[in-house]
């Protein structure tokens, strides 16, 4: 029953209902679980939300050219978005895992949860329809797209170094110093340095390039911090 309860009340945040409530318990089931797990959902929701996301750039800003769409949809669709959008939701408290990967921290693991949200994606859009699923991106993604666009024209890498050039200052460095998983679900943890202003941060993904997108942001924000 509480289960239910849970699922109802997530539906209502996505402000979508199943008319079959099967799909979305598959997509909120991590492969620890059980054959029946989210991955081939997720392999779906990925590319439905580039593609919703890509129309409503498309619609929504008609001063930008191919390379400033790109990287916005690039920002939009990266790990730490979907992770913020899938703690909103509050995924964590009905992802189905087995006790093991719940006892290593699974249910707030980044990589996991944008992984389930792409998978919920792709099971509205077998529940649904593409409609069904592009009105869900665009009610999840509204704030994004309106608040945060003007950072999002920008991957964080090339924000970071126009920002330290602007005053004159070495490009950054960046350098993997930790890897962890399987060799087909590796994550990365890399540094990025700025020596002339004595600052590291280390970001995560699951590609090098993404973790040092990540370490990049997390400059940017530390730079952008008002006291700095």
């Amino acid at each position: 029953m509480a289960e239910a309860s849970a699922l109802a009340a997530l539906q209502q945040r996505l402000g979508y209902r199943f008319v079959d409530p099967t799909l979305l318990t598959r997509a909120l089931t991590h492969r620890s679980w059980g054959a029946m797990h989210n991955e081939r959902l997720e392999f779906l929701g990925d590319a439905l939300l580039n593609l919703a996301i890509s129309r409503l750039l498309w619609q929504r800003q008609p001063e930008l050219d191919e390379g400033d769409l790109t990287r916005a949809r690039a920002q939009l669709v990266r790990e730490d978005s979907l992770h913020r959008v899938a703690l909103a939701l509050g995924l964590p408290a009905v992802l189905r895992m087995s006790e093991g990967e719940a006892r290593s921290g699974g249910a707030q693991r980044p990589s996991l949860l944008a992984d389930a949200l792409e998978a919920v994606l792709g099971a509205i859009d077998l529940d649904g329809g593409h409609l069904a699923a592009e009105a869900v991106v665009q009610h999840l993604f509204a704030a994004a797209l309106s608040d945060d666009l003007d950072a999002a024209r920008k991957d964080p890498k090339t924000a970071l170094q126009e920002w330290l050039q602007g005053r004159r200052l070495a490009v950054p460095s960046y350098r993997i110093v930790a890897t962890h998983g399987r060799d087909h679900e590796q994550t990365f943890d890399v540094a990025c340095e700025v020596p002339a202003l004595d600052l590291a941060t280390q970001g995560r993904g699951r590609s090098r390039r993404a973790a040092e997108q990540d370490a990049a942001q997390r400059m940017l924000d530390r730079l952008n911090e008002p006291t700095r």
